[in-house]
């Protein structure tokens, strides 16, 4: 839309954008290390080091070129601590539609590209390996790592207010750990299910979750980003404290939201952002907690629109705060 001095601007339709604004995005798409960025990117969120170390470039170098990517609106970029983030525009946006078109005319088998995407291969098992190895250490001593936040029964409590009276007929739990959040509600559903990549985590849930009732409560193994729940079956799902560890905790809310039936709920029980560095050196979190804004976004992306959040304070000084956030996956819309 070209618009001349004498003329008003008019609010553009959504998904479409000013010439001006697409020659700027096409301009940072137009270079081939840039484009070899995108192509990762569009897996999952990335640190500097990370693309760095897939692209077989330096630090430096792969830091201009996110910079330009950046400032045409196609990456987005997280600061965090000690650590910087980027990912893809949001879904929605003209750029991110761009991105989609220009990837899908790529041949990722093309050896360049193909290598790219082994070495992310590489990093991100390297990553999961680092957190298997972590949660076998400490899933006998999880409850000491607990002091740092409020207690787990005041942040059960909080979610349980947060999911609303039910009753629930089935509940899924992502990353259940020690089986906490299926005990927690355990009064409010008929079935309960949760899923785990840690093993030793699954045989201490299955252990509590024996005091239940046959047949209330079952666990697995099960991937967050693949999980081994039929889509759109569940009443309520669960997510606590389980992003703070992943690589690309967007695209686990949005498999966990596909899990919801229509105004089924979504509860997410995470830290606010925080500036305690060694939880990422010593206890393998990616991100040091999430912001209202960053949470609202990915939900709404994963058709839970409406978000509503509850702030715990920690009681004592530099105790962590934890973060509710609770909505409900909407109706599809219903075309005429």
């Amino acid at each position: 839309m070209f618009i001349s001095q004498t003329q008003t601007p008019t609010a553009l339709p959504a998904g479409q954008a000013s010439a001006a604004r697409m020659v700027a995005a096409l301009r940072g798409a137009g270079e081939q290390t840039r484009l070899r960025a995108l192509a990762l990117l569009v897996r999952g969120e990335l640190s500097v080091g990370e693309l760095a170390v897939a692209l077989g470039q330096s630090q430096p170098r792969i830091s201009r070129h996110l910079r330009l990517l950046t400032e045409s609106g196609l990456v987005e970029r997280i600061p965090e601590g000690a650590w910087v983030f980027y990912r893809i525009a949001p879904e929605g946006s003209p750029e991110r539609a761009l991105i989609g078109a220009v990837i899908a005319m790529l041949d990722l088998s093309e050896p360049e590209l193909a290598r790219d995407a082994d070495r992310l291969a590489e990093i991100r098992q390297s990553r999961t390996d680092a957190a298997a190895a972590y949660f076998a250490a400490n899933a006998e001593d999880w409850a000491r790592l607990q002091d740092l936040h409020l207690p787990e029964e005041d942040i059960e409590a909080a979610m349980r207010t947060a999911a609303g009276a039910g009753p629930f007929e089935f509940m899924v739990d992502v990353g259940v750990g020690q089986g906490r959040m299926i005990e927690a509600f355990a009064d409010r559903v008929r079935r309960a299910e949760g899923f785990d990549t840690s093993r030793q985590m699954l045989n201490i849930a299955r252990a509590a979750l024996a005091r239940l009732p046959d047949g209330k409560a079952a666990v697995r193994f099960g991937d967050i980003y693949e999980p081994p729940v039929a889509p759109g079956t569940a009443d309520l799902v669960t997510i606590h404290q389980v992003l703070h560890f992943l690589p690309d905790p967007g695209r686990a809310v949005m498999e966990a939201a596909r899990l919801l039936k229509p105004g089924g709920r979504l509860v997410i029980a995470d830290f606010a952002p925080h500036g305690l560095e060694f939880l990422r050196e010593k206890h393998a979190h990616r991100r040091l907690g999430f912001s209202d804004a960053e949470m609202s976004q990915w939900c709404a992306a994963a058709g839970v629109p409406k978000l509503k959040a509850t702030t715990l304070k920690g009681r004592d000084a530099g105790a962590l705060t934890v973060k509710i956030w609770a909505g409900d996956r909407a109706a599809p819309e219903v075309t005429r």
